[in-house]
C-alpha cells in the first residue's frame, strides 16, 4: 500500500456532476494506492481515482482497509454498506455533499404547507403524466393515487393472469401472505434500499416526507413511489406467473438487474434535485461555513464579531 501524494484540496476535487455517479463493490478488497482506492479480486486488482467517484457501494464480501476510509472521506465520496448488488441498504458514512443546500431546500418546502402540496403534485404528475392535478388537495391527490394504483395491479393480473385480491402482507411474517404479495414485498424493499442509499449520499433527510410522514424512512418511500410502476410492479407479477419456487429471490435479482439497466441510481439524483427546485451549479463539495443571521441571512464564519461594529 502506498500512501503517496497528499489528498487532493477541496476546490481540486472533481465536480459532482462530473463524477462517476455510484461505483459497486462485492467480494473483494478495498485499500488505497495514492490517491486511487483499489479493489482486489480474485482476478486482480482495479485502480480508481477517489476524486472522480460520488458514492461507493459496499456488498457482501468487501473488506475495506482503513487508508481507504480516510482518503474516501477527504475526496468526498459517500460510503454506504449495502446488501448483494445494492438492493439493501444498511448504513452510511459521511455524505457526499457538504452542502447543506438540499437538505435545507428539503426541510423549507416540507416546512410550508403550499411548496409541500407543490412537491407532492409533482411527485404524482411523474408518476401519471396522463393526468393534470392543477389544484388539487392532497386528499383528492390520495384518491386518484390509490385508484390508479389498484387499475395498475388489476392490469398486470390481467396480462400475467396472476389471481389477486389485495395488496396484504404483515411485516413481520413475510410467508403468510400469498405469492403475488411476497414478490411484491420483496420488490419494494430492494428498491428501497436503493433509494435509500440515493437519499443519503445526496445528504437530505430519510425522514422528511412530502406525502408520507412521520417515519424516519418517509422520503425514501415518497421516492420510491416514483417507480413502482415501471419497476417492481410488473416484475413481481412475471416472477409469479413464471411459477417460480423461489418468489423471493428471483425477484431481487430480477429489480436488481432492472435497477442497473433503467439507470434507477442516475435518475433518483434527477428526480430528487428536480423535486427540490435545485437549479444551482455549485459543487456539493464546496467546503464553506456560514453563521445565520436572522437580518442578513448569511454572514462569514471565521470573522471575530466581538470586534465588528453593528
Amino acid at each position: 500500500m502506498n500512501k503517496g501524494a497528499a489528498p487532493p484540496e477541496s476546490q481540486q476535487l472533481v465536480r459532482v456532476e462530473d463524477r462517476v455517479t455510484f461505483l459497486h463493490l462485492e467480494r473483494c478488497t478495498i485499500s488505497r494506492d495514492a490517491n486511487a482506492i483499489t479493489a482486489t479480486f480474485k482476478d486482480g486488482t482495479v485502480h480508481v481515482p477517489a476524486a472522480g467517484i460520488a458514492a461507493v457501494l459496499l456488498g457482501p464480501g468487501t473488506r475495506v482497509t482503513h487508508h481507504a476510509m480516510m482518503l474516501m472521506a477527504t475526496c468526498g465520496v459517500t460510503v454506504v454498506w449495502v446488501g448483494e448488488e445494492g438492493v439493501r441498504y444498511y448504513a452510511h458514512g459521511s455524505p457526499l455533499a457538504k452542502s447543506t443546500r438540499l437538505l435545507e431546500a428539503q426541510s423549507a418546502a416540507v416546512s410550508n404547507t403550499r411548496r409541500r402540496l407543490a412537491v407532492a403534485r409533482a411527485m404524482y404528475e411523474q408518476r401519471f403524466p396522463d393526468e393534470v392535478v392543477t389544484g388539487l388537495t392532497m386528499q383528492q391527490l390520495r384518491g386518484r393515487e390509490g385508484a390508479r394504483v389498484r387499475s395498475l395491479y388489476r392490469q398486470h393480473a390481467t396480462r400475467t393472469g396472476v389471481e389477486w385480491r389485495r395488496r396484504d402482507y404483515d411485516p413481520e411474517n413475510f410467508t403468510d401472505s400469498d405469492a403475488i404479495n411476497q414478490a411484491l414485498s420483496a420488490a419494494h424493499s430492494c428498491l428501497y434500499g436503493v433509494v435509500h442509499a440515493v437519499v443519503t449520499s445526496l445528504g437530505c433527510s430519510p425522514g422528511l416526507g412530502f406525502v408520507h410522514t412521520g417515519h424516519s424512512r418517509a422520503f425514501v418511500y415518497d421516492i420510491a413511489d416514483l417507480y413502482k410502476a415501471d419497476i417492481t410492479i410488473p416484475i413481481a407479477f412475471d416472477v409469479v406467473a413464471e411459477g417460480s419456487l423461489d418468489v423471493s429471490g428471483d425477484t431481487r435479482r430480477r429489480v436488481r438487474d432492472m435497477m442497473r439497466s433503467s439507470q434507477v441510481l442516475q435518475r433518483c439524483v434527477k428526480d430528487i434535485r428536480m423535486l427540490l427546485q435545485d437549479e444551482s451549479d455549485d459543487s456539493f463539495e464546496v467546503d464553506v461555513i456560514h453563521l445565520w443571521d436572522n437580518q442578513s441571512g448569511l454572514v462569514s464564519g471565521g470573522v471575530d464579531y466581538s470586534e465588528v461594529d453593528f
